[in-house]
């Protein structure tokens, strides 16, 4: 299974509680913060909801190419 590399990109700041909820929920507290998570549908849906505040890349799991 493919992992997200989610990377914060701008403030939450002016956001609704539902994008500050989300953020949270990611581990992501501050601009620049990255964290790896599992490609899960409700991964996928905290993403959208904070998509113009993040940039998220696909990478491969250890081990695999």
């Amino acid at each position: 299974m493919a992992e997200l590399k989610v990377t914060q990109t701008k403030s939450k700041i002016g956001g609704t509680r539902a994008q500050r909820d989300s953020l949270r929920s990611l581990g992501l507290h501050r601009i620049g913060d990255t964290v790896l998570k599992a490609d899960r549908p409700e991964i996928r849906g905290m993403i959208m909801t904070v998509r113009h505040l993040v940039t998220v890349e696909e990478v491969a799991p250890d081990g695999q190419h």
